[in-house]
């Protein structure tokens, strides 16, 4: 190798990002060796995933709590800790929750039963049990129950919810803004 490729080899490595498992992945649920199982106090996102995954395996602990009201979205705060907070939502059919953020929330939303429909910058994507979405502040999407069937999702927010900003444009139609 003469100096001048040399130099070029340099220089390119220099410039090089490093990526991690996440970045490499796209979404942490897909690379199931970064999922951590529940904690008693979780402080990473895929310690939060592991806390839902574990809220949902003991259906004992939430599913009579469950109840469906037709003029509203039903919700129940089933947990708090440290830094965070856990809700129970049943969506009769048709039900939707607007398209909103979570201010400086991160979250992990599982769907329990029946099939909720997200509605992001992405498209529409159909979330069955035991699916799981994750976010950050800043993201915004709409959830619906588009069957015929009731369904249940469990949310973890850290830090808790302390707004939802609601967003006037659908994500199911795309919307230019002038520069």
């Amino acid at each position: 190798m003469n100096s001048a490729s040399a130099a070029a080899s340099t220089a390119t490595a220099a410039n090089a990002v490093i990526e991690s498992d996440l970045q490499i992945a796209g979404d942490i649920l897909a690379v199931q060796h970064l999922l951590q199982p529940a904690r008693e106090h979780p402080a990473t996102v895929a310690e939060f995933a592991g806390l839902a995954r574990s809220i949902a395996e003991d259906r004992a602990g939430w599913e009579h709590l469950v109840q469906y009201d037709a003029t509203t979205r039903w919700y129940h705060r089933l947990r708090t800790g440290p830094g965070y907070e856990v809700w129970l939502l049943s969506w009769v059919p048709g039900q939707g929750s607007g398209h909103h953020g979570h201010g400086a929330s991160s979250g992990v939303l599982t769907v329990l039963d029946g099939e909720l429909t997200e509605h992001s910058a992405r498209g529409p994507l159909a979330l069955g049990p035991g699916s799981q979405r994750v976010f950050a502040p800043g993201y915004a999407h709409e959830v619906v129950n588009d069957t015929l069937d009731g369904a249940v999702s469990l949310h973890v927010y850290f830090p808790g919810l302390t707004e939802m900003p609601m967003h006037s444009c659908s994500p199911a139609r795309e919307e230019r803004v002038p520069a």
